[in-house]
């Protein structure tokens, strides 16, 4: 398949702003693989598609505060810095981002926060926009890290006009998340509340975790037409023993496996032993799925609605079949779903 057969016309109205009043009262469209069929529900809805035994995956990865601003030495210029990953914990080394990018060169100091305490050298150009920076702080490493933490702001996707405000804080961070370690939400596990999660497990659900820290890398856009040429970048995975026994034996029961999120399904597909059960993993995958693609792990997912010719439309497709989703889809923007991070969800069977 070709990057135009993922081509739609999204109208910009449609991209969510802002998340949906209460996390489980966000849209929900269901769609059934065999018998072809679209419902319309409610999230807190999905309880009914799910029995005793059946299992749903999460992604506990937690999103840190990575985007930062500081000021240029010198100029004062405004530059936005935007953290991607520690290369090194004694060093104090981060990959990063800057904007405006032709600004920033090797040698250049940047400033951070009123009191200036947060310096950090510019050592290396990475990419167009990449660079790699020393922080210089006096204080220990957990103290560094607090003030990370204290000047970062939650890292709102760029189609987000609107300015961070206090309840992002906690509304783009899913309620089980506990690793420290995405810049990016894994956004289909947001809908999720409390109340939802305990009913799961009361009814007998299993709800093991996994790992997989969200990188920017996903949101990155493809500009090869021949998709079979496109490098996704690489995000850190783990899956513990608990999790592979968990899945392996609803697998070996017949059970419904649901990978909650893309970032699931590419962490477990990731991790296919050559019986076609769950291995343990702790590593890094780059794994690009598109149809056509051969799932061995999960047998239904949630995922939230995807933009146009992204990687994350690609994957669902190769799920649920491009022609059917193409068709939800397009039921989608007739029925004003809301789209991408904050936007509804989907539910495939």
């Amino acid at each position: 398949m070709k990057l135009s057969h993922f081509n739609f016309k999204l109208p910009e109205e449609l991209l969510a702003e802002h998340p949906s009043e209460i996390r489980d009262e966000a849209r929900l469209m269901v769609l059934d693989r065999k018998k072809q069929t679209i419902e319309h529900k409610y999230f807190k809805d999905l309880i009914n598609y799910f029995d005793e035994g059946d299992v749903m995956i999460l992604n506990n990865t937690k999103v840190f505060p990575a985007r930062l601003y500081g000021n240029k030495e010198k100029t004062g210029a405004k530059i936005e810095v935007f953290l991607l990953r520690e290369l090194n914990e004694e060093q104090r080394l981060w990959d990063v981002l800057v904007d405006p990018a032709r600004k920033i060169r090797i040698g250049n100091k940047l400033y951070f926060g009123d009191d200036e305490t947060l310096v950090a050298e510019v050592i290396d150009n990475t990419t167009s926009r990449g660079r790699t920076l020393r922080f210089l702080y006096d204080g220990s490493y957990s103290e560094f890290r607090h003030k990370l933490t204290e000047l970062g702001e939650t890292p709102l996707p760029k189609y987000i006009k609107r300015a961070v405000e206090p309840e992002d804080e906690e509304r783009y961070q899913t309620i089980y998340a506990k690793e420290e370690g995405a810049v990016a939400a894994p956004t289909a596990g947001l809908h999720f509340s409390k109340h939802l999660l305990k009913r799961l497990e009361i009814k007998g659900v299993h709800l093991p975790e996994i790992t997989l820290h969200v990188g920017l890398g996903t949101f990155n856009p493809v500009e090869v037409e021949d998709l079979s040429k496109h490098k996704m970048d690489s995000e850190e995975v783990y899956i513990n023993t608990f999790a592979t026994d968990v899945v392996n034996n609803a697998i070996k029961e017949k059970k419904r496996v649901c990978a909650v999120g893309t970032t699931v399904m590419r962490a477990v597909e990731s991790a296919v032993s050559s019986n076609g059960t769950l291995n343990e993993f702790a590593g890094w995958t780059n794994k690009f799925i598109f149809p056509p693609y051969d799932f061995s792990i999960a047998n239904c997912m949630v995922t939230n609605f995807h933009t146009p010719k992204s990687t994350l439309l690609m994957m669902v497709s190769a799920f649920a079949g491009h022609d059917f989703i193409k068709k939800a889809y397009e039921e989608a923007v007739k029925e004003k779903y809301k789209f991408y991070s904050y936007g509804d969800a989907m539910l495939i069977i």
